[in-house]
Formats: structure tokens, sequence, C-alpha cells
């Protein structure tokens, strides 16, 4: 089979692997339609085969990351799945930068995490620069300055490698420097106005009535607080479903089920999976301090993390059940995990309990095009994410800091080696996009030999 043939046959039996579908069936599958507007969303919904490649070589990790000690790590890593929410879930006031998913958690190299989010910097910067030029387009509204460009995409990886490297280092030197966290930029920093703007949404602020992840889904009503009907991000479920939500979940939570909605639209790798929201706080007329106790909690099915079929003997800790090696990871990666965070058998599937935090907020790669200079955006994003990164990756083991004098090494001696690598892959990744848009637009019978 000639080179581009079996490349079209992966991808198409990659996808219907995972998600149950090819992506030349049809209807064509929202979550594939989504891959086909950019190659940045081909890569955030395509992890799969970013670990085919890794386990086929297609894709190499420099070796020195690969003989570094594991750790629990993010598996889905791009720039896209950092973001700011408050620790402890809805209860917790304190706002951090941090990842923000973890479905394809479990435990790896570090390196995994370090080349995913790199590749996602250079592809970030050609789908901005496709904006711009009218080659791809988006659903978020943005302001247009410039692009940042592929060279502005080199800077900021080295940027994140030397973020993340330094902080390994800090830790290394004195390991209580791991229960740090990024949560404070300068007045100039790209992230500084996000970062007022999501502490602007926490409990006891001046806007939290009205700017909340409560606030934005909910309407009150003279009974209580429910789901918003008109909201476009919910989909009515009927009372016997409602009666079997409340039924199985409400064992997990310390307060009432006020509503319940299926989630619709939400993500881009996950977007196939079902999810339903629980609005989750005191059964009684509606007050400004019921309204401070209310909370929404996302039920949400689970599939086996990406990494996993490719590399089916990395760890034993890879063997827990699709949902709570989730909450594992989850659990070890935050400085305060959520206090609702927990895994449900349901149906025949695995479901992850967890908060939506009330200061959610992402910073989506169009925020940069409004930036003043979006390729210093773009470095500042990068540099906060290796920090956080590093934090949550060092949090794999407590007992030793072999671990992050190792990475770090790893960082020093073959990080340049590594952006080279994701550079090299990102030109891959616009190719399997294109890909994916010829099965779409032209369906046939595509499979690997």
């Amino acid at each position: 089979m000639e080179a581009r043939a079996y490349r079209q046959a992966l991808i198409s039996a990659e996808l219907e692997r995972v998600d149950g579908v090819a992506p030349h069936a049809r209807p064509v599958l929202d979550k594939h339609a989504k891959m086909a507007l950019s190659p940045f969303q081909f890569l955030r919904g395509s992890a799969q085969i970013f670990y085919a490649d890794l386990a086929s070589g297609v894709l190499q990790l420099p070796e020195a990351f690969l003989s570094a000690p594991l750790t629990r790590i993010v598996g889905d890593c791009h720039l896209a799945n950092f973001g700011f929410f408050s620790e402890e879930g809805s209860y917790g006031d304190t706002v951090i930068w941090a990842p923000n998913d973890y479905d394809d958690a479990g435990e790896g190299p570090a390196g995994f995490d370090l080349m995913r989010f790199c590749v996602s910097l250079f592809l970030a910067a050609e789908y901005l620069d496709g904006l711009v030029a009218g080659r791809y387009g988006s659903d978020k509204s943005f302001e247009i300055t410039s692009p940042p460009a592929g060279k502005d995409a080199a800077r900021a990886a080295r940027a994140f490698l030397k973020a993340y490297r330094k902080t390994l280092e800090q830790i290394a030197a004195n390991p209580e420097n791991r229960d740090g966290a990024v949560k404070r930029f300068g007045k100039d920093h790209f992230l500084r106005k996000p970062l007022e703007k999501a502490r602007a949404r926490a409990p006891g602020s001046k806007k939290f009535e009205k700017k909340s992840a409560v606030a934005q889904l909910t309407e009150r009503t003279r009974s209580g607080f429910r789901f918003d009907p008109a909201s476009d991000k919910f989909a009515r479920v009927d009372q016997a479903l409602a009666d079997e939500l409340e039924d199985v979940f409400r064992p997990y939570l310390e307060d009432s089920i006020l509503d319940v909605a299926r989630r619709v639209g939400a993500g881009t790798g996950s977007l196939s999976l079902d999810r339903f929201y629980l609005l989750v706080g005191p059964d009684e007329a509606p007050s400004a301090a019921s309204f401070r106790e209310t909370h929404v909690v996302e039920a949400k099915q689970q599939q086996a993390a990406a990494l996993i079929h490719h590399f089916p003997d990395l760890s034993p800790v890879n063997r827990l059940a699709p949902a709570r090696l989730t909450v594992d990871c989850q659990r070890r990666m935050l400085r305060r995990p959520d206090l609702v965070l927990d895994d449900v058998v349901w149906n025949g599937s695995a479901w992850l309990l967890r908060s939506r935090h009330h200061t959610w907020l992402t910073v989506d790669p169009e925020d940069l095009l409004a930036a003043t200079d979006p390729a210093q955006a773009l470095k500042d994003h990068a540099r906060a994410c290796g920090s956080a990164l590093a934090f949550a990756h060092a949090r794999g083991d407590l007992r030793s800091v072999r671990f992050e004098q190792q990475v770090a090494d790893a960082v020093d001696r073959s990080g340049a080696e590594l952006i080279a690598a994701a550079k090299k892959y990102a030109d891959l990744v616009k190719s399997d996009h294109g890909l994916l848009s010829e099965m779409i637009d032209k369906p046939g019978d595509t499979h690997a030999a």
C-alpha cells in the first residue's frame, strides 16, 4: 500500500476504533466534522493517532525522555487543555492556571505530554494564520491584529520547555515547592486579564451571581434554581431518565439534585461521548445564600485513555478502569483536587463524576489574535503552561526527586531535538487533516489493510 493510502487507512481505522464510526460514514459524526475544520482541531480529536505514531516510530521521542522515571501525565496535552479554575472544584475560591482535562490521563513518560504540547504550538500558529487568510473558520468571535508565525511557535516551545525545566529544578532543590501553583501574572502578561476575569466569578466576588459557571447555566424560578431551558448547551431529558440519574448519582453528592440536563456540543476528543449536568444545591426557595451553595456537577461517560491501546504494558497503573484512572490521576496531579470527584459504573459504562468549577475559564487560541503582540502572547501562554505542567508531573511521586532531576536533565540535553521532531510532526498532522477532509467530502470504503 502506498504511503498516502496507508495513512488514510490508519486515520480511518483509528477514528472508527475509538468513535465507533468511520469518517467516511454518513451522516458524518459531529466530532469528525469538527476535526475537519483545521489541523489544530484534528490534533485535539485524534490523540490515539498521536500514540499510534509514537508506538510505530513515525514520531520518535528523544531517548533521554524515554529513560526517565514515569509519572502521571495529562495524555491529551495541548494548549487548549489548560485554563483557569478554582481549586477544590465548586468549593474553593483560589483560582489557578493548570491542566483542565484529564480524560486521557495515565502513567507514562513526561515526554509524551511535552511533545504533544509542542506540536500543538506549531498547529495553533498555523490555525491562527489560516483564520486570518481565510483557510479555516471558527465558531468563536475574534479580533485580528496579526497571527504568530512558525518561528514564533518555535520560540514559544523553547519558552515552554525552559519554564518546565526551571520549575522541576526548583522542586528538586526544595521538594516543598511541589505545593506551588501558577496563580499570578505581571500586569503586561497575556493571561493577566483572563485571570482577573476568572477571579471575578468566584463565590463572594462582584460578578459571581451573573458570570460564574452556575450563573451562566441556570435561571431562578419560584421553586428554586434550574438549568436555563433556552441554553443551547443543553438538551432536556425525559422524567424517567432524570429519575434514574438522580437515583444513580445522588449517593456521591452532598446536597439535593435540583435539575438534570444532557450536555451537548462540548469538547472535541470527547464530543461523541455522553455527558449529563446535575444542578446540585439546597432544595429551597432561591436566595443569595442558597445560590452560593448551588453548583454544577458533570457525569461524563469515560473511555480508555488514548495511550493505553498502543502502550498496553507501559504501567500497571493503567490497568485501572477508565474513570478510576482519571480520578486517580486528577487527584494526584492537582494541588487541591475537586471535592466532588468519583467514578461510577452505570448501564455497563464507566462514568466520571466531577465538579464544574464556578470560575472555569478557558483561553482559546483565537484570543491570541486580539493581543497587542500575538507572538508574545503565545510565548506567555506557553511559559505558563510549562510551569503548570511541571507542578502536575512532579506530584506523581512524592517519595524522591529522581523524576525532577532526570527529566530536567533530559529537557536540557534534548529539548531542541524534541522541538524539531514536534515541528516535523505538525506538518504530518496538517497532511492528515487534509486526508480526513477528503474522506468526509468524498465518502468511500476506507479500511486498514
